[in-house]
């Protein structure tokens, strides 16, 4: 993985936060792999791919912007309590379906290539989130009803399991305004045993009020 310098350019930034160092990429659209984790030189590592013009970046060079357009209502349903108070508390997400006036988080494993972990398998650990407000990562099956991949309202870490080659998304809910960093590492056990994990890795996500 070719972690770019992370230089701001009019195709690049999006009228985002206010007062972002000139080193810094700012995405507010577009289809952004928030975590892209890759194996090279005998070393995990994660950084940011944006996949619309195919630039890879270190963690530490982006900032992504959760425009006001993001927020919600938590749907009136209580199997999406984690995220509220149903039909009440207001939450602004990043959604797994496509918007195209906000980012598309993606999670990819996509440069792993097949073989080099037992199993295909690798560990994905959401460490940490500091913040105004609570992170979820979360799924809707076929009939709309969540499935949690991750929640720092009920403690963290939290672990998710990727295969090889995966691309997936899933939405990112916020329950405050403000900025999150949060903090990832990845983990696998080589096809010859080694274990090997990742350097802490922490994304700055501003999330507009």
């Amino acid at each position: 993985m070719l972690l770019a310098t992370a230089a701001v350019t009019a195709g690049l930034v999006a009228s985002a936060a206010p007062a972002q160092a000139a080193t810094t990429v700012v995405f507010s659209t577009g289809h952004i792999d928030l975590v892209d984790i890759a194996y090279e030189a005998g070393a995990l590592e994660i950084g940011v791919h944006d996949e619309d013009n195919d630039v890879e970046y270190a963690t530490d060079g982006v900032a992504i912007v959760v425009k006001r357009q993001a927020k919600i209502t938590v749907p009136n349903d209580p199997a999406f309590s984690f995220l509220g108070t149903p039909g009440v508390s207001k939450v602004w997400v990043l959604p797994e379906i496509q918007n195209t006036n906000l980012v598309w988080p993606g999670i990819a494993a996509e440069e792993i290539e097949a073989g080099a972990f037992a199993g295909d398998q690798l560990t994905l650990n959401v460490q940490s989130v500091s913040g105004p407000g609570q992170l979820a990562i979360y799924t809707e099956n076929a009939v709309g009803q969540p499935v949690v991949l991750a929640d720092s309202g009920n403690g963290l870490p939290d672990a998710l399991t990727l295969t090889a080659g995966d691309h997936m998304h899933a939405n990112w809910a916020f329950d405050a305004a403000g900025t999150y960093c949060v903090t990832f590492r990845a983990t696998g056990t080589l096809a010859d045993g080694q274990q090997v994990t990742s350097e802490p890795t922490t994304l700055r996500i501003l999330v507009k009020a």
